[in-house]
């Protein structure tokens, strides 16, 4: 047997700005053969702690990195192998693996930056990341998110796709002020945006309020969209989780903005500390808080969802695919049943409200292929 059967595990690199990882704690033990895919460990970094799937297919020979371990982007976490490698050849390549280790050295500061662009007369910003010439996707964040909602997926879409991630109105770093928008609004500024940036019709993602968004603008100008991806989606029902929002609205505490964001996933301890004080340090800027108060009495009045659309679903030409979480605490997985035929549903157990986070891997697989 060969080093050449020997494969090394490493921690990866999510979003541009990781430099680190700590190992919070491995879920295959050593020994037990493992498939790509697999979910095998869990690693925390600054922005979240999240799942992270196997990219080999063996047998677990070596858990390298320990649980609550802290290493950088590349280095060396586990090692897969034949059943039938022997000891001394692993052990041999674990040494020559961080004998010739190098730590890369920093690339935040060429990461592409969120920049300022107007449309509609309205400031908005955006993160733009991909080859141009490839063909565009457009992600649409929800209620009180922003482009870094799309930390574990941007990245990954941007290897072969050209992929633009907008702040809305009254979120993240675009404008604060101007007439309150609902859906409907949005939705045509998003066609204003995607007219400005991308020239052409769009595969457009869009998560919770953004799918919203994002099927408004399908439905009233197809011709903009080329395939439509929608992830724990509003637009589909009326009942939506209105203490979450208002909370959410009115929140200005660390503790009550981590116990509001726990509500998101189905394992709150995916919450990071990064996570909460960029939340307050957003309800912080001016202007916010009053941004989101609109937006909400346009879109929930009465502490309900004011435009359903699930019965034109079948008007659309274009490909449609919805994906939700089995344990989504703000609205409601029910509002996936009884879709028409022409839309296909992905429904994740233990997964809640951000399955692009929750379940990366496989919500970019989806949106890819």
């Amino acid at each position: 047997m060969s080093g050449a059967a020997i494969q090394a595990i490493t921690m990866p690199k999510w979003g541009l700005a990781m430099e680190e990882g700590k190992v919070s704690a491995w879920m295959a033990e050593e020994g037990v053969a493992i498939a790509g895919g697999d979910e095998i460990l869990e690693i925390e970094t600054t922005k979240i702690t999240n799942v992270f799937e196997s990219p080999v297919a063996g047998v677990l020979r070596r858990r390298v990195v320990g649980e609550g371990e802290t290493v950088p982007v590349g280095a060396l976490i586990g090692v897969a192998a034949e059943a039938d490698t022997p000891d001394a050849e692993i052990e041999a390549f674990i040494t020559d693996f961080q004998a010739n280790f190098v730590v890369e050295a920093s690339d935040a500061a060429a990461a592409p930056e969120p920049e300022m662009i107007t449309v509609a007369g309205r400031q908005l910003s955006h993160l733009v990341m991909g080859p141009e010439d490839a063909p565009p996707v457009i992600l649409v964040h929800g209620f009180g998110g922003d482009t870094e909602s799309w930390l574990f997926t941007q990245p990954v879409l941007a290897e072969d796709h050209r992929v633009f991630a907008l702040d809305l109105p009254g979120h993240g770093r675009s404008e604060k002020t101007g007439a309150a928008l609902d859906v409907a609004g949005m939705a045509a500024l998003l066609a204003d945006y995607l007219d400005a940036v991308a020239g052409s019709a769009a595969h457009i993602v869009g998560h919770s309020l953004g799918g919203a968004i994002a099927l408004k603008l399908a439905l009233d100008q197809p011709a903009k969209v080329t395939r439509l991806t929608l992830l724990a989606p509003a637009g589909l029902g009326t009942e939506v989780n209105i203490d979450y929002i208002d909370g959410f609205v009115g929140a200005e505490r660390r503790k009550e903005i981590k116990t509001l964001l726990q509500q998101l996933v189905a394992d709150p301890s995916l919450v990071s500390r990064d996570m909460v004080d960029k939340v307050q340090k957003y309800k912080r800027l001016d202007g916010t808080t009053a941004a989101l108060r609109a937006l909400a009495e346009a879109v929930f009045p009465g502490g309900r969802q004011a435009l359903v659309m699930k019965d034109k679903l079948a008007e659309l030409s274009v490909p449609v695919q919805i994906v939700w979480g089995s344990d989504d605490a703000i609205v409601p997985p029910s509002h996936g049943d009884g879709l028409p035929a022409s839309v296909t549903l992905h429904r994740f157990d233990k997964v809640g409200h951000l399955p692009h986070m929750e379940a990366s891997g496989d919500v970019n697989r989806l949106i890819a292929g």
